[in-house]
C-alpha cells in the first residue's frame, strides 16, 4: 500500500472557487507534523492558515506564493511517515466534503469572545492513492475545521505563527507582501515579539523594512550588474526621432510599451466575478434627484443623517429593503434594516452590513461604520458581517462625482448613491438663493419593483435629509 497522500484545497466557505497562497511554511523535502501550519491562503474574505492533516515529508506543492489555486485542486502531496504522529481512525479529522455546518463557515463569529474567525468550513480530502474522494460521498465528522480537533464542537482560529523566524497573523503577512515590507526587518511591538499590522504599516511608511532593499555595502553577488546593463543597452540606445529629428514609433501601435499583465486575486478577483453576475442578471434602473440641506441647524454627521434618511424611506416604502430570487421569482421583504456600507480599499471592494440600522442613533452609526472601517482595513472582519444586508449605501462623493449608476448586487433590490456636495443657485419665491445639496442617485432591480414605488422611495430620503435635525 502506497503511503503517498494528496491533500486538495478545501472549500474555504461560502462556496468560494479558489484561494491565493499567500506564504507556505514548508518547502518541498520538509518533514511536517500533524495539525502543524502548512499554509496562509487568502479567499475574497479572509486570511487563513491551514494544518496539515498528517506527518510527513513534503514531496510536492501546488504553486508560489501569489499563486492562484482551485477548491477542490492538489494543494501538498505528502509521504506519510509512520513513525511520527497521525490521526487515528474514526477521528474528527474536519476533511469531510459535505456541507458546512450552519454558521460555521469560513470567517464567521468564533464561538468564543475573543472576536476572531473560524479558519475554514471543511478539510481536504486525503486519500492513499492520490485521488479525489467521490462526489456525495458521506462523511463521517462535523467537518467545521481544518486539521484535527478532539471534539466536533471545537474550531480553529487565526493565531500568530511563526515563519523565518518572525511571528505574525497571516492578515499581517499578506498585508506586508502587498506593501513590500521585508517581515524580518520589522520592529515588532506586539505582545510575545508579535509583528502587527500597525508594525508593517509604519515600515511601509518610514521605507525602513524595503523588500528587496540594496543593503548599505556592495555584495559580492552584485557583480553581473554589469553584464544585464549592457544588455539592456541596445534597446536604450534605439532612438525615438527620425533622421530628420522628428519623432516616430518604435513599436506598432497594437503593443503596449509599458505595464505587465496582473492576475486579479482575493478581493479584487471576488468583486470581478460579482459585478459580472450582477450585471448579468439585474434590470437596473436609476433615479437620480438633490436632497436641499439648506435647513441643517449646525454641524451635522452627513453618513448618519444618510443612514437614518434610508431607514425612513424603507420604512415608507418596503418593497426596496428587500431580496429578490430571480429564479424563483420570489420577493422577501425585511421588516428590519441592514444596510450593505460600500468601503473602497486598494486591495478592492469590500461591503460590511451595518446591522439594525434602523434602531441605531447617531453616535451607535458613527461607531458602527468605524469598527466595520477598521475590520476591513486589516482584513479582521468576519465572513458573515460581508452579507446579508437588504439594502446598499454608497457614498463616493466623499471622493469626487455627483450622479451615478451605483451596481444592484443580488439578492438585494436596491443602492443608493450619495454625490459629492456643492452649493447651488436655487430659485425660490422672491428670487434666488444659494443652497447647499447633496446629489442622490437611486438604482434599483425593476424586476422586484416598480417606478413608482422607486420614486416614492426616494422622495422620502429626500424629505428625511431635508428636516434640520
Amino acid at each position: 500500500m502506497s503511503n503517498k497522500n494528496t491533500f486538495y484545497l478545501p472549500d474555504l466557505g461560502e462556496g468560494l472557487p479558489d484561494a491565493t497562497i499567500v506564504e507556505w511554511s514548508v518547502k518541498v523535502g520538509d518533514t511536517i507534523r500533524l495539525d502543524e501550519t502548512l499554509v496562509s491562503m487568502e479567499t475574497a474574505k479572509a486570511v487563513v492558515e491551514l494544518p496539515s492533516p498528517v506527518s510527513g515529508k513534503i514531496l510536492k506543492l501546488a504553486g508560489e506564493a501569489g499563486d492562484v489555486v482551485n477548491t477542490g485542486a492538489m494543494l501538498v502531496e505528502f509521504e506519510v511517515d509512520a513513525s511520527l504522529p497521525q490521526r487515528a481512525a474514526g477521528q474528527d479529522t474536519g476533511h469531510g466534503h459535505g456541507p458546512p455546518a450552519p454558521g460555521k463557515g469560513v470567517g464567521s463569529e468564533d464561538p468564543g469572545s475573543d472576536d476572531k474567525v473560524v479558519a475554514s468550513d471543511d478539510g481536504g480530502a486525503i486519500s492513499a492513492d492520490g485521488e479525489a474522494p467521490a462526489e456525495g460521498a458521506p462523511r463521517a465528522d462535523s467537518g467545521t475545521v481544518v486539521g484535527a480537533m478532539q471534539s466536533s464542537d471545537a474550531v480553529r482560529s487565526e493565531q500568530a505563527s511563526t515563519a523565518g523566524g518572525v511571528k505574525a497573523m497571516p492578515a499581517v503577512r499578506a498585508m506586508a507582501r502587498k506593501l513590500k515590507v521585508d517581515l524580518s526587518r520589522v520592529a515588532a511591538t506586539g505582545t510575545d515579539g508579535v509583528v502587527t499590522m500597525a508594525d508593517v504599516k509604519k515600515a511601509a511608511a518610514d521605507g525602513s523594512a524595503t523588500m528587496g532593499a540594496a543593503p548599505a555595502r556592495q555584495s559580492p553577488a552584485a557583480a553581473p550588474a554589469p553584464a544585464a546593463h549592457a544588455a539592456a543597452a541596445p534597446a536604450a540606445a534605439r532612438s525615438t526621432l527620425s533622421q530628420a529629428g522628428k519623432p516616430m514609433r518604435t513599436q506598432p501601435p497594437g503593443v503596449a510599451a509599458s505595464g505587465q499583465p496582473e492576475q486579479l486575486k482575493g478581493v479584487r478577483r471576488n468583486m470581478a466575478r460579482v459585478m459580472a453576475a450582477a450585471h448579468a442578471q439585474v434590470v437596473p434602473t436609476t433615479l437620480v434627484d438633490d436632497a436641499d440641506l439648506h435647513g441643517w441647524i449646525g454641524k451635522q454627521d452627513i453618513t448618519a443623517r444618510l443612514i437614518r434618511a434610508i431607514c425612513n424611506a424603507c420604512k415608507e416604502v418596503p418593497a426596496l429593503n428587500a431580496w429578490f430570487d430571480g429564479d424563483k421569482l420570489v420577493r422577501t421583504l425585511h421588516p428590519h434594516v441592514d444596510i450593505g456600507i460600500a468601503v473602497d480599499t486598494d486591495d478592492g471592494l469590500f461591503v460590511p452590513a451595518l446591522r439594525n440600522a434602523d434602531v441605531l442613533d447617531g453616535n451607535g452609526i458613527r461607531s458602527a461604520i468605524k469598527r466595520l472601517r477598521a475590520q476591513v482595513e486589516d482584513r479582521s472582519i468576519p465572513a458573515s458581517e460581508l452579507s446579508g444586508y437588504t439594502i446598499s449605501l454608497s457614498n463616493f462623493g466623499m471622493f469626487a462625482g455627483r450622479y451615478a449608476t451605483p451596481v444592484v448586487v443580488p439578492p438585494t433590490v436596491a443602492i443608493v448613491g450619495a454625490g459629492k456636495l456643492s452649493h447651488d443657485v436655487v430659485a425660490v419665491i422672491g428670487g434666488i438663493e444659494v443652497h447647499r445639496r447633496m446629489p442622490i442617485s437611486l438604482t434599483f432591480d425593476h424586476r422586484a419593483a416598480t417606478g413608482g414605488e422607486a420614486a416614492r422611495f426616494l422622495k422620502a430620503l429626500l424629505d428625511d435629509l431635508a428636516l434640520p435635525n
